[in-house]
């Protein structure tokens, strides 16, 4: 199993969810308001020098379902450019 975590400007939140939604993902935590400082993104601290915030999401999955929903973020990049999203991918050992 894998560990995809998308880090993302808020205001792209509808399209988020509608690509874990086209990659059949239905299992997911998210976290809505975080901030952060992205290299191309910019800063996000949602205060009025610095407006905006992120939203956080982890979803367990297979290998596969993992690489089709990096490869829909990286579409998502292409598209959105300075909106800000990445996703980042690790090994998941489930501890029952």
């Amino acid at each position: 199993m894998m560990m995809v975590m998308i880090a993302y400007n808020e205001a792209i939140d509808d399209e988020v969810m509608e690509v874990l939604e086209g990659c059949a993902l239905k299992n997911y935590t998210k976290i809505k308001g975080a901030f952060g400082r992205g290299a191309t993104s910019g800063t996000h601290l949602g205060d009025d020098i610095w407006p905006g915030r992120n939203n956080i999401l982890y979803a367990a999955c297979q290998d596969n379902e993992a690489k089709q929903l990096v490869s829909c973020v990286k579409e998502m990049r292409k598209k959105l450019g300075r909106e800000g999203i990445k996703a980042f991918v690790w090994s998941l050992h489930e501890i029952t």
